[in-house]
Parts: C-alpha cells; sequence; structure tokens
C-alpha cells in the first residue's frame, strides 16, 4: 500500500511524539507500554506537546542565550499553532501536528488545551502562589492533561453521564497527585535554579516534617480518588493508568519516610528494580491500593 503524502507526515509526527516520551520521562514511557496501541499514540501525542511547552518555559529558551521576554514570544507562538493545528487539522510543526490530530480524534479543544497554556503562561510570571492560584494552576497544568489523556482512553466507548463525571474526577485527581508529588521532590530546585515557589505558604529554609506530612496528606487524598476509578476504565487503558498510579504512590510514599531536611537536598526516585516490580504487577491486572490516611500519632513519631 503505497502511503500519500499526508498519511506519510502523519506517520513521521507520531514517532517524533513517541521518541519525546521516551527521552523525557521514564516513568510515563514505562506506563504508556501497557496501553493499546491505538491509544498509546495518542496518550504520546499528547505528552509531547506537554513536554515541549514545559521547555519554554523551564529554560530551554533562556539556555539558547535569549533574553526572559523570549520565552513569553515563543510561548504565544506556540499556543497560537497548536490551536490553529486543532481547527486546520495541519501543521508545520511535528509535535503540534501529532497533537491536534489526537485533539480532533479523540474530541477535546480549547476548553482544555486554553487552561493548560495559562498555567504555563503562569510559570514566566508568577514566583509564588496563594491557594487559589495554586488551584488554577494544577488545573491548568496537570488536570487538564488527565482530561486530555481520559478523552483517549474513552474514545467510542459508551459510558452514561455519571460514568463519565466519575471518571472525570478520578482523571483530575491523578492529575493534580502527580504535579503535586513533582512539585515536593523538586522542592529545593524549583526555589533555587527556576525562582519558582508552588505549595502556598511553604519555605523551604523553614521546610519541616509536620509540613511535609501535610502536603503528603493532600497527595494522598487525591489518590484514593483516582485509585477508585481504575476498575471502571476500559481494559485497553486500566492497566497502563494502574501502573502510573502504583508509581506515584511508592514514590510519595518514599519522600514521607524521607527526613525533611534530606528532601530538600536530594531528588527522591523510584529504583529501577521497583519499577520493574510495579510494570509486572500491573500487567497481571493488579489494581493498586489506595494509600490509606496516616494516623496522626504516626506522623508525630516520625517528626
Amino acid at each position: 500500500m503505497t502511503l500519500t503524502r499526508l498519511s506519510l507526515y502523519d506517520r513521521v509526527a507520531d514517532e517524533i511524539a513517541g521518541r519525546v516520551i521516551r527521552r523525557y520521562s521514564t516513568s510515563f514511557a514505562l506506563a504508556s507500554k501497557l496501553l493499546e496501541p491505538r491509544v498509546r499514540q495518542h496518550v504520546e501525542n499528547i505528552y509531547a506537546l506537554v513536554r515541549v511547552a514545559d521547555e519554554i518555559v523551564d529554560g530551554g529558551v533562556a539556555e539558547a542565550g535569549l533574553d526572559s521576554s523570549a520565552a513569553g514570544t515563543y510561548l504565544d507562538e506556540f499556543e497560537a499553532e497548536t490551536h490553529r493545528a486543532m481547527a486546520t487539522g495541519y501543521s508545520t510543526n511535528l509535535v503540534v501536528h501529532a497533537f491536534a490530530r489526537t485533539a480532533r480524534e479523540v474530541g477535546f479543544g480549547e476548553e482544555l488545551t486554553a487552561p493548560f497554556f495559562h498555567s504555563m503562561r503562569m510559570d514566566l510570571t508568577d514566583t509564588e502562589h496563594d491557594q487559589e492560584s495554586f488551584e488554577l494552576y494544577v488545573y491548568g497544568s496537570a488536570e487538564v492533561v488527565g482530561l486530555m489523556c481520559l478523552r483517549a482512553f474513552l474514545q467510542d466507548q459508551p459510558i452514561s453521564d455519571q460514568q463519565n463525571e466519575r471518571m472525570v474526577r478520578g482523571a483530575r485527581a491523578l492529575g493534580a497527585a502527580f504535579q503535586k508529588v513533582n512539585f515536593l521532590r523538586d522542592l529545593a530546585a524549583d526555589v533555587e535554579t527556576l525562582g519558582r515557589s508552588y505549595f502556598p505558604g511553604v519555605r523551604v529554609d523553614q521546610f519541616t516534617e509536620q509540613e511535609k506530612h501535610r502536603l503528603l496528606d493532600d497527595i494522598d487524598a487525591d489518590l484514593r480518588v483516582s485509585a477508585a476509578v481504575i476498575p471502571d476504565l476500559p481494559a485497553g487503558s486500566r492497566r497502563a493508568v494502574a501502573l502510573a498510579q502504583s508509581l506515584f504512590q511508592e514514590l510519595a510514599t518514599r519522600i514521607r519516610k524521607t527526613p525533611a531536611d534530606t528532601l530538600i537536598r536530594a531528588r527522591i526516585s523510584v529504583p529501577t528494580a521497583v519499577k520493574a516490580r510495579l510494570l509486572a504487577e500491573a500487567a497481571a491486572g493488579r489494581t493498586p491500593r489506595a494509600p490509606r490516611p496516616v494516623a496522626a500519632n504516626a506522623i508525630g513519631a516520625s517528626a
């Protein structure tokens, strides 16, 4: 079968998006392997666009020798190109082209991409957050990405409004948990390297065990919401989401066991051997147990 020019271009765009996720995130690349092929490609396309936007605001432009205002210009152009491609189905940017095809096929639009780009723009201007701006940032930077992936999971799946509402809550909760865990393990680096403090009222130079456990309790609450929804997901996506949930639950557990003064100096990660075990469990269909609430006396004992 001879490929048309557009079909070949589509294929190359998909291949580039897949390479982005494999080079930038071992955890998400590992989880994506458990998705059915069609869904996997959509998730890779979503991740690639998110990653490029992150690179614009997290220092890539500055390292290229451009001034700080250039990052805003590049982000504006990237957003405009994304929305143009979503409307037309074509972009000269391969990552944008792949993402736009996914958005059009699975059925989401600017209701999800506009909040995402708004949060990315906040990274260029906001160095500290109050509770309202923190929640707005987490929604746009992470929860909407979970909703994009959910659209890919549920494509052509007949579900009721009640089921959809439940899965939306789960997708938002899992996205929020991912983001908050990353904020917590990158607490010092975000302040020292990027000049950002995400958690409202939290200062690295005064970070305590009690604060750490308070933040982790909030993350665990999100993980309990998302864990409850995993069994309801389509079979072609369930194992991958279970693995992603397990990886971040494991990371949160390791952070909880790490003293606060160590956490602000070292980046905690999940060892390769543990990732392999969690992969095997997810591939076998094992659904992770939701984290249990930590008793107040246990927190006091570890402080």
